[in-house]
Formats: structure tokens, sequence, C-alpha cells
């Protein structure tokens, strides 16, 4: 099955292999936010305070980025469908432990164990390009990105039917559709080209590893120990340090983990820097909108809402989500996927910008969500096709596959710098936060998202590797 196939047999084969790669996808997207507004029902439910809670976002998000990279070295190594497989194997394995956790440190044991399922994207990538058509991975590329928001969009409103329905340990249990995907994928998935050469840079992994989590520690733990504390200043002064120690690795490794030289490109280094940012702000909203509309009454703020009703209340945004995406796609195809970028990155903003001015009602929620759902679709539609109208073919898998990464580092850091900010300041005698916090919180995230517009804006218009910065638009991906 290679590239030149365009039999009926052959477009049924890519069908198949997208409807397998698709349901990998949103197996791991709905895992990354279906737990989020949940997370004070895990603070009840184990008895622990905010910042630890914040880590069973954190600790996926972490374990998805190292291990994002490794898995798409694996497959090379072993083949794409097998280390699929084997990714969303143990993916459930992680399930079945928070499903079971009967302390928080279990549960984020188990999350970080079900980040690994983060090597389901340039695995994903990697499967598409090697299989599908040249003319029809623009489309398989762009649809399966748009996974990542559409995913985690819809797990946020099924979060609230499953917790107030089924109980806590069901987020987890549903996570078991991953089982049928590592069967299908080894089943449907051709083989991979052979590349015996290819080595994991594990030293790589290991120093980046160290490096975020030092980082990100240091921030989440910052208002309990203090800003200026000798653990504080050592952990972020330490993680920088670490991330120094990792840039020269990679640049003298004959295999790195991360292609530093795809990383140079103007194009992809400024799509890049925007997708960092966009995830910034996309889990500092999955993080703060929740939390805040769950807070009692008696707070003079929040609405009192439950896990269900927070989940309605964000069912428009996943709605949004669904029905922009398709837009964006075409869009992008007659004007150019940078304008659909800026556009994407803009209206991010101004969904926090309208968070900041107006959080009195329910409904200023659905409006702002709505923007946002609306600005995150644009975004991911329009990433993976500058991505690749930016670098040859060859390196299609490793540039989308980074750009997968920077999207959830720049989450780990959201949800990590939100939580610092609404745990800074709290109701007194009390670990609510006030009015204020939320404020502040969506403020520094709407100032993300006015850096992603600037990111956005330096995109050239035209790329050089791979020509034009076009491709079919997902909504057309009809392989």
């Amino acid at each position: 099955m290679g590239h030149g196939m365009t039999e009926p047999g052959a477009a049924r084969d890519h069908r198949a292999i997208l409807a397998v790669l698709l349901l990998a996808g949103i197996s791991f997207a709905l895992l990354q936010t279906m737990v989020i507004p949940a997370l004070p029902q895990f603070a009840t439910e184990f008895g622990a305070s905010p910042s630890s809670v914040s880590w069973v976002l954190t600790g996926f998000l972490l374990s998805a980025s190292v291990a994002t990279p490794i898995a798409g070295k694996l497959g090379d190594l072993f083949g794409k469908a097998r280390v699929l497989s084997g990714v969303l194997l143990i993916f459930s394995a992680g399930s079945v432990v928070c499903a079971l956790g009967d302390s928080i440190e279990v549960v984020i044991a188990g999350r970080v164990i079900q980040g690994v399922a983060g090597g389901v994207f340039p695995l994903s990538f990697g499967i598409i390009r090697d299989t599908f058509p040249p003319e029809r991975v623009p489309a398989g590329l762009g649809l399966f990105s748009a996974v990542f928001g559409i995913g985690g969009g819809i797990g946020l409103p099924l979060s609230g039917l499953i917790v107030d329905g089924l109980g806590l340990s069901w987020l987890f249990w549903v996570a078991l559709l991953a089982l049928p995907a590592a069967l299908a994928a080894r089943r449907v998935v051709p083989p991979s080209p052979p590349r015996p050469r290819t080595r994991v840079d594990w030293l790589g992994a290991v120093v980046l590893s160290a490096a975020l989590v030092a980082l990100l520690l240091g921030v989440t733990e910052a208002n309990r120990w203090g800003w200026g504390s000798p653990r504080t200043l050592g952990l972020v002064a330490g993680g920088q340090v670490l991330a120094g120690i990792w840039l020269a690795v990679e640049s003298r490794v004959a295999q790195p983990l991360i292609e530093l030289r795809v990383l140079r490109r103007r194009a992809v280094a400024t799509t890049n820097l925007a997708a960092f940012l966009v995830g910034f702000a996309m889990f500092s909203s999955f993080l703060l909108i929740p939390q805040f509309a769950q807070a009692p009454e008696r707070t003079g703020y929040g609405f009192g809402l439950s896990v269900g009703e927070v989940g309605l209340l964000l069912a428009p945004s996943a709605l949004v989500q669904l029905a922009a995406g398709p837009v964006a796609g075409r869009l992008g195809v007659r004007v150019g996927f940078r304008l659909t970028l800026v556009l994407g990155t803009a209206f991010a903003t101004g969904s926090f910008l309208w968070l900041v001015l107006e959080h009195g009602h329910p409904w200023h929620f659905v409006a702002g969500s709505i923007l946002l759902g609306a600005g995150i679709s644009f975004a991911f539609a329009s990433m993976a096709n500058l991505i690749v109208g930016a670098v040859p073919q060859s390196d299609v898998g490793i540039a989308t596959g980074i750009n997968t990464i920077m999207r959830t580092v720049g989450g780990a850091f959201g949800s990590a710098v939100a939580t610092a900010i609404v745990t800074s300041d709290t109701i007194a005698g009390s670990p609510v936060p006030t009015e204020h916090a939320y404020t502040l919180a969506f403020l520094v995230a709407a100032g993300g998202g006015v850096l992603a517009v600037a990111a956005s804006l330096l995109v050239p218009g035209r790329t050089g590797a791979g020509g034009p910065a076009v491709g079919t638009a997902p909504a057309r991906a009809t392989t």
C-alpha cells in the first residue's frame, strides 16, 4: 500500500486507517480534559489541596510532552502500528490505575502512565504520511490534528454527565475505548517502511523530563513554599539550566529527540510558538471556567454549579469547535492558513478579555467559551496545514509531532500558572480563590493570547520547503 494508490479498495483502506487513528486520538484527547471539571471533586474525595490536585492534569500533560517524541522514534524502530497499539495498551493500564486509585498520589501516578499515549499523535502523523497518497496527506493531517481540540472540547461537557450519573471512577473506565483502537491498529494499519538505523535519544528524554518537572513543580508549589523561597528559586533556576543542557545535548547527538534543524525554519518556529501560547491559554481556561462556575454562591461570585451543570455550560463551546473546524479549513484554502491562525488566536484572546470584564452570570461564560471554541478550532486546523507547507515531505512527521509537543507543553505551563494564580489569593479562612484571583488569571491568559496573535503575524505568508501553506481543508478530509 503506497503513496500512489487511488483505487476504490485503497480509498476504503485509507478510510479504515483514518477511523482507527481518529478513535485513538479521541481516546487521548478526551482524557486530557474530562478530569478538569471534576478537579474540585477529586480534592473533596481525597482531601487534597488544589495545588496537589492540579497535578492530575499537569502530570498527564508532562508525561505526554516527553512521550510524544520517544514514541515517534520507537515507531521508526519497531513499526508505527505496533508501537501505536502498545501506547494505547499502556494508556488503558493507566486508566485502570486511576479508576481503582484510593489516594490522589495513585491517581496522579495513573495519569502519568496515561500520558504515554501522547505518542498517538506523532505515530498517527507518520502513518498518514506513509500510507496516504500525497494529495490526501494535508487533509488527513488537518483532520487528525483537529481531534486534539475537538476531543478536548467534548471531554469537558461529557465529564459532567459521567460524574453526576456514574461517579468519578467512570471518567477513567470510559477511557478503555482505547482497547478496540489498540486491536484495530494491529489489524488495519499496514507495516511501516523499515528504518533500521533509528536510535532513541534516551539522554535527551531524561534531561527534558527533568527540566519540565523542575520548572512546573516550582511554578505549581510557589504559593505554598513562597516565590522567593530557596526551593522555588532552586527548581526554577535548575529547570532553566537543564533546559540549556538539553539544547546542548540535542545539538550534538546524531539522532536527537527533537530535530532542532526543523525548529529553526521561520515558519515552523513561529507556528510552534503560537502552538505553545494557544495551549497555554486553552488549558488555563479549561481549569479556570469550571472552578469558577462550581465556586459556592456565598463567595459572592460563584454559581454553585454541579459538575453536570458545568458540562452544560461548556457544551456550546464543544459544538462550536465541531462546526468551526470545517469553516476554518475552507477559509484557509481560500485566504491562507496564516490568516485563519491569526483569526483563531484573536478569537481566543477576545474570549479571555470578555471574561476579564464580564463574569457575573453563567451566560457570560457561555459566550466566552463559544468564542474560545471557535478560536481553538481555527488555530488547530491552521497549524497542521502551515507545518505541512513549511517542511519537505520527509520531515512532515517530525514537524507535526513537534507542533503537538509545543501545544502540550504550553498546556502544562498554562495549567500550572493558572493554579498558581488562583491559589495565591484566597478568601480568608478557606482555600477558595477570590474573584480578583480569577480576574487576574483570565487577564494572564488573555496576555498569552495576545502573544499568540503576535506569533501568528510572524508566520511567513508562503513557506519555503513545502511550497504554499495550503492543503485540503479538514472538512474535505474524505480519505
